[in-house]
This record gives C-alpha cells, structure tokens and sequence, in this order.
C-alpha cells in the first residue's frame, strides 16, 4: 500500500542485526521506488542507493552536483515503499562537519537504515575511475564524527568510505579505515580494492562489519557472494545493475520502434499490464476504495 509496513525504526536495527550475522547479505541498488518491489519480490536483504545513479537520473555525471534535499527526497521515496532497510550513498556528506551532521539528521527523518560517507575532495567523481583525490586524515574523521554525533537513532548506521586505496594503495587504506572506526564508523566501505586478498587485508584490519561494491565495468573483479564471504566481507551492493539493465533495454526498444516504425517486436520482453498492476499493487488499494479498482485485470500476456 502507501507504505511499508515496517517502520524506519525496526529497519535500523533489522540492518545491524543481519551485518552482524554469519552470512553475507546482498543489497541491489534501487533504480526507482517500483524497483524496489521487485528487490523486495525477489527475497534480497536490503536496498541500496547509489548516489552516482541519482545524479545519471537527473542527467549529471557523479561528480557531487546533487544536493542533500534531492538525494533525502529521492532516498525517502524509495526506503518508503519497502519493508527492507534502505542504505544510502550520502557523498561526502554536502558539507563541512555542520553539513554532515544535518545530513545525517534529515536521512534520518526520510526513512533510511543507514548511510555513508565518504573521503573524497568535493567535486567528487566515481570511485572507480582514476584521478580521484582524497582529503587528509582530520577532515575525513571529523565528517565520520560529526554523523555518529547527529543521530538521533542509535541504530542508525553510519559507515565510513574510503577511497585512498586508488590514491596511496592498501596500507594507507587499511589505516585509514583503522582511524574512520575509531571515529565512530560502524562499518567500512573500502572502495575500488584490486581482489580478494585486498578485502582479506581490510577485514584484518578491523572488527566492523565492511562492504564490497560489485559494480560493473570497475576496478574491481564481479567476484560471487560465496567468494567474498569466505574472505570476511559483510555486505555487497550492486549500485548501478539496474539502471544499466532497464536503459540498456530503452535503448533496445528504442531502435525497434525506428527501425521498424511499431514496438510489436519488443512486446514479448516488456512486462505486462498485469504484472504492472501487481507491482503497484491495485488489489491493496481496492480494500480501502473499491471504485479504484472497479475493473477486471487483464491476463499475464497483456
């Protein structure tokens, strides 16, 4: 119906309940609030949300031009429609210390589980990408701290990125992340490791629970859920897999419909007004008022 069922509060701690449990957990980036149904559908612990993809779907490169409002009410549409807790990309936190604190603060009132932060200079740009830069030791421990010290809710989760793996390679990652912990970090976000060893080292290296970005096309190899667990990894988010699935079959249709002047060759791949129906779940909706439902629903194959 309008909302999940389950409220932001039971969220948080559902998250710090499965980071702390034996097995790893599987968080798909949302593409969209609908999306987010089909994560949900699908049996996945969580849902991610990837600020590079909020800035591509406003048409910007992820170079930190969105703001904290658009990231909270986007984040907040999409952790809204789902029974499962909501981590989202939070950037650099949109600001000096102060700033971060606020945008702990308002991710909180949207509905979030958890976000982190990042060690990047502003403007940021991807982290698998080369030319990144990061700021000094001071400035990326006062951000972590200021977000551990702005929520209201214990159990929200801050976790601290860091992206010096790229810039000044493993050791200065795993004491950086040494330092984010001791920070207030609940959890480490070690981007762009190289293989398994580097996620073996960082694991090492602390006793919070850490994160694996299996994103495509990066620095990092698409290693299995299996294959990271056995190296000590917690967590791992596909940010940007279905965005880059739902354009990649845009494009698809699109040139069918040029090339053919009709989509009728694309129909047997599109989901169907049925199952549409389901997603947005018109049945729920007909419980409170029957004249939005007062129709009979098409078959599977329409």
């Amino acid at each position: 119906m309008l909302f999940s069922t389950t409220t932001p509060e039971a969220k948080r701690i559902a998250l710090r309940e499965m980071l702390a449990g034996p097995t790893i957990v599987q968080f798909p980036g949302a593409y969209t609030p609908l999306s987010t149904r089909l994560i949900q559908e699908q049996g996945f612990d969580g849902v991610y949300i990837s600020g590079a993809v909020l800035a591509n779907e406003l048409g910007f490169p992820d170079i930190g031009l969105t703001s904290l409002t658009e990231v909270a009410a986007r984040a907040g549409q999409i952790a809204r429609i789902t029974d499962l807790p909501a981590l989202v990309d939070a950037d650099t936190g949109f600001g000096e210390p102060m700033n971060v604190a606020r945008t702990v603060q308002e991710l909180e009132n949207a509905g979030l589980a958890g976000c982190h932060i990042e060690d990047q200079f502003n403007p940021k740009r991807c982290g698998h990408l080369d030319g990144k830069n990061v700021v000094d030791l001071a400035t990326a421990t006062k951000r972590i701290r200021a977000a551990a010290e702005a929520r209201r809710d214990a159990n929200f989760l801050v976790m601290a990125r860091t992206d010096i793996r790229g810039t000044d390679g493993l050791a200065a990652a795993t004491d950086r992340a040494k330092a984010l912990v001791d920070a207030g970090a609940d959890a480490i976000f070690p981007e762009a490791m190289a293989d398994l060893s580097e996620f073996e080292a960082m694991r090492s290296a602390v006793d919070v629970p850490i994160l694996a970005n299996m994103t495509e096309f990066g620095k990092s190899q698409l290693f299995t859920a299996d294959q990271l667990q056995e190296v000590g990894v917690n967590m791992i988010i596909y940010p940007v897999t279905l965005m880059r699935s739902a354009l990649g079959a845009m494009e698809r249709v699109l040139q069918t419909i040029r090339a053919d002047r009709t989509q009728e060759a694309a129909v047997p791949d599109m989901l169907t007004r049925a199952r549409l129906y389901e997603l947005v779940d018109y049945n729920g909706y007909n419980q409170f008022d029957s004249s939005v439902f007062d129709f009979e629903v098409p078959g599977l194959h329409r």
